[in-house]
């Protein structure tokens, strides 16, 4: 069983998804487009040259500002002061560039931001509550027109900012899988056969509507039960692609990927 939720494309509009067993540690390879983003070549090229890691390490904030937006949030500042210290954040983090000072061999993206806005939050507040919207160049296109809306799904039970901050992580990762996999039909031309499939990405394999799915694609059942199975192997293969992009080395994606699911059923 894969992750589940009200919504198997959204979600960020459900709590925690239901506990699912992880990928099996052979599945999957890795693609180019997420060798790129991967954390350590990031750190690897802010250390060498600072240009070079810049682009990459844009792509992977501007995939996961949301929790660290909930985190601010938690700690209890306003909706807009929260998104002027988290637009203030990014734009110091690729200012300064403090991915240089990360240690790869403790290298999770997920903890070094946690770490860089707490410092960040400690040390600089006045200088970022000064510079409100407008007042600097916005550095990372950060979508803040949803994100109280997203914020306010938040549980109303007192759950510290830290947790908040890796639940939302773990929802987030897995919005961007779920995106990318349906980016991944789409450009196959295959947008409207994943429209159809992917509810079956959540639940049992024996309680799929197979045989209505089947009617309504015009195709049999075992070719529906195959597309499914194909379904599932590529969102495993994702979900590890996605997660190796946030560690520092493919040791690390196994521990990882137990993080991930516990913080979502926790």
């Amino acid at each position: 069983m894969l992750p589940a939720s009200s919504s198997p494309m959204r979600h960020s509009d459900s709590s925690a998804p239901s506990s699912a067993p992880l990928p099996p540690a052979g599945s999957g390879g890795r693609s180019a487009r997420f060798a790129t983003t991967h954390w350590s070549l990031v750190v690897a090229a802010s250390r060498g040259d600072a240009e070079r890691g810049r682009e990459p390490l844009a792509r992977l904030c501007q995939s996961y500002w949301f929790p660290l937006y909930a985190y601010v949030r938690r700690r209890g500042h306003s909706p807009e002061d929260s998104q002027d210290l988290t637009q203030a954040f990014f734009a110091r983090l690729l200012e300064k560039n403090w991915v240089a000072d990360a240690d790869r061999s403790k290298g999770r993206f997920r903890t070094f931001l946690l770490a860089a806005m707490k410092h960040f939050l400690a040390d600089e507040w006045d200088r970022a509550a000064a510079q409100k919207r407008g007042g600097g160049a916005v550095v990372l296109p950060l979508s803040f027109d949803t994100a109280e809306a997203r914020y306010v799904k938040e549980p109303a039970d007192p759950e510290t900012p830290e947790r908040i901050y890796e639940r939302r992580w773990a929802v987030t990762l897995l919005d961007e899988v779920l995106n990318r996999l349906r980016a991944d039909y789409e450009e196959e031309g295959k947008g409207p056969l994943f429209a159809a499939l992917h509810p079956c990405l959540v639940g049992e394999r024996t309680a799929q509507p197979y045989a209505q799915l089947a009617e309504s694609l015009g195709s049999s059942e075992p070719a529906i039960k195959s597309a499914v199975h194909r379904l599932r192997q590529r969102y495993r293969q994702r979900l590890r692609e996605e997660v190796a992009g946030t560690v520092g080395s493919a040791e690390d994606v196994e521990d990882e990927l137990r993080h991930l699911f516990a913080a979502l059923t926790s």
